[in-house]
């Protein structure tokens, strides 16, 4: 116990400073010299053990996930249904659908400070309130308007839970178990959109109304959070933190299943005031994010983390997640109703896959996991991109025209690949035959969405059943391409690339800096999800669809590299082990971390 006696002595540099944590635990830290020794506190005692408490702990916790997932999902069918509903443009599509990614991207950062201040279960809590509250506007929406505003609520809610539930679960979870335990979050998230699938297609044959209930259902689940987390305890590193030792003994107590919790928590103890003396010693001070930047191995951790966050981004997932049913219906899929269940099959496989990762993660480890993760993802943006190639190259001919549109912009496309793809003014009419499309003419748009503004595909001036208007899809017999590529995406992304960044990033950085860590790693999260999701449809239109998927396979590529130079193996380590790997610089991250 020399050196732990030794840290416990050393005083504050300047006369004004004070560290909460630092004098509470000096107070504290003898009732430990009889009982552990330096070693024993780095060590989880009975590691087997988990308590049915955990579980409890860990659904209620979860539901936070969920609503993440739900309201992610969501909007992907509800989208097709709105768009006809309020006849938006391409530009209106991506605002409603992306003013919620910036505002989380904001909240994520607040969210630190809140964490930090306030604990993580009032910071929970306030989530659930903001959810309700974004669901009950979302529902009762009469106008663009109210749209962007439930949206803009729900922003709140999804920033601030999606950086503080995997915390909390790092924070509370045994050792051996916590791999699977923050893992659990991310499966509540594809559950969350798995069911917002179910939900979209149950309610995508009331064209009129159907989508006030997908969106406003998002309320139900964030009530029950409410209910059920009011009754979990405080993280017991939070605690911790603020001095509260009693305290948080009692919860460590009541989250192990036993009273002997010593040997944690005095290394939880001792791994944060030894923190803290480092960062009196450097003289460092300022906020928490310059201090970090100035730690050499927390700033090797801050970057491991946002670019974890970064590019799971850059793969293009909440382009698929967000516009699953929007790019099923462009690969050429006619009725909204079949993209949307089939985006629901998609999610569905999301959710599934996310299972492999919960069984892996403890055997194969977090680094290998993620990295076989991403060879997947890379290999599915592929076929994606070569999925709608095809449907490009052998998209229908242009071999009508109607009387009366001649001198429009629309007739100097030649199929239906360049019709659908001038920027929102053209779609394209054909005849529904038994051998396929037959007879395709380039129209105007209406501001009718389900007809053309002149010529054979305006209702007004034909009755014929068979004649078909697309303006946003072109039939081809290549859909099935895409099918599989988002099939084999989200199987591959699931078990790795979609839980690892948030399951990594609760685990890597100190104590002192976990919250603003978590927070700045999360708003790069929401920062290059807003990027990928407001560009979307803008790439598919400059780009080309196959052109969008072929970028996204290129960052994908980047990111594998990155991470494998960058990113050393977790598992098996207790959070205050975890630090160590960011010591030594990141040659041979896998080596250092054996």
């Amino acid at each position: 116990m020399a050196e732990l006696t030794e840290v416990a002595d050393v005083k504050p540099k300047k006369p004004g400073d004070k560290t909460p944590l630092l004098s509470a635990v000096n107070s504290d830290i003898d009732d430990y010299g009889s009982e552990v020794d330096e070693v024993s506190l780095r060590k989880d005692p009975l590691p087997e053990h988990t308590p049915g408490f955990v579980y409890v702990l860990t659904l209620f916790a979860s539901i936070g996930g969920f609503l993440f997932g739900y309201d992610t999902g969501v909007v992907s069918g509800a989208m097709l249904l709105i768009t006809e509903v309020f006849n938006l443009s391409s530009l209106w599509q991506e605002v409603i659908v992306s003013v919620t990614i910036g505002v989380a991207a904001c909240f994520a950062i607040i969210g630190g400070f809140m964490n930090d201040r306030l604990g993580r279960k009032p910071t929970v809590l306030f989530g659930c309130c903001v959810f309700t509250i974004g669901g009950v506007v979302l529902g009762a929406a009469q106008n663009t308007t109210m749209l962007v505003l439930g949206r803009t609520i729900l922003g709140i809610g999804i920033g601030i839970s999606s950086m503080t539930v995997p915390m909390y679960l790092a924070e509370t979870a045994p050792s051996h178990m916590r791999g699977r335990i923050t893992m659990t979050n991310q499966l509540a998230i594809t559950f969350g959109m798995f069911m917002a699938g179910i939900i979209d297609g149950l309610f995508s044959y009331d064209r009129k109304n159907g989508w006030r209930f997908m969106l406003g259902l998002a309320a139900v689940p964030a009530v029950l959070q409410f209910i059920g987390f009011w009754y979990m305890p405080e993280s017991p590193r939070w605690l911790i933190s603020k001095g509260r030792k009693e305290e948080a003994r009692a919860v460590l107590k009541k989250i192990r299943g036993y009273d002997q919790v010593e040997e944690e928590l005095g290394g939880i103890v001792l791994s944060f005031q030894e923190s803290t003396v480092e960062l009196e010693q450097r003289s460092v001070g300022g906020p928490i994010i310059c201090q970090m930047l100035r730690n050499p191995s927390v700033r090797r951790a801050l970057m491991v983390g946002c670019g974890l966050q970064i590019f799971q981004q850059l793969a293009g997932i909440n382009t698929v997640m967000y516009y699953s049913a929007t790019i099923l219906k462009l690969s050429g899929i006619r009725d909204p109703s079949v993209a949307i269940w089939l985006a629901a099959v998609t999610a569905g496989v999301n959710f599934i896959f996310t299972f492999v990762g919960i069984w892996l993660v403890e055997r194969k480890g977090r680094r290998s996991l993620l990295l076989g993760s991403t060879t997947g993802v890379l290999c599915a943006l592929l076929v994606l991109a070569l999925g709608f190639q095809f449907a490009a190259y052998f998209s229908p001919a242009i071999t009508y025209q109607d009387m009366g549109v001649s001198n429009n912009p629309c007739t100097t496309y030649s199929n239906c690949d360049g019709c659908i793809s001038s920027f929102g003014q053209c779609g394209f009419c054909y005849l529904d035959t038994p051998s396929g499309a037959a007879n395709g003419s380039c129209l105007p748009r209406s501001s009718v969405f389900h007809q053309s503004a002149i010529g054979r595909c305006n209702t007004s001036a034909t009755t014929s059943k068979d004649l078909v208007w697309a303006p946003d899809f072109c039939p081809t017999k290549y859909s099935w391409i895409t099918m599989f590529g988002l099939v084999v995406y989200l199987a591959s992304f699931s078990p790795g690339m979609g839980p690892m960044p948030w399951t990594i990033n609760s685990e890597i950085y100190p104590l002192w800096a976990r919250s603003t860590g978590n927070a700045v790693a999360t708003s790069c999260n929401w920062i290059f999800n807003l990027l990928i999701s407001m560009t979307f449809l803008s790439l598919t239109e400059a780009l080309t669809k196959y052109g969008a998927f072929y970028l996204y396979s290129g960052f994908t590529f980047i990111g594998l590299v990155y991470l494998a130079i960058t990113l050393p193996e977790t598992k098996g380590k207790t959070l205050e082990q975890v630090q160590e790997l960011f010591d030594k610089p990141f040659a041979c991250p896998k080596l250092r971390s054996t």
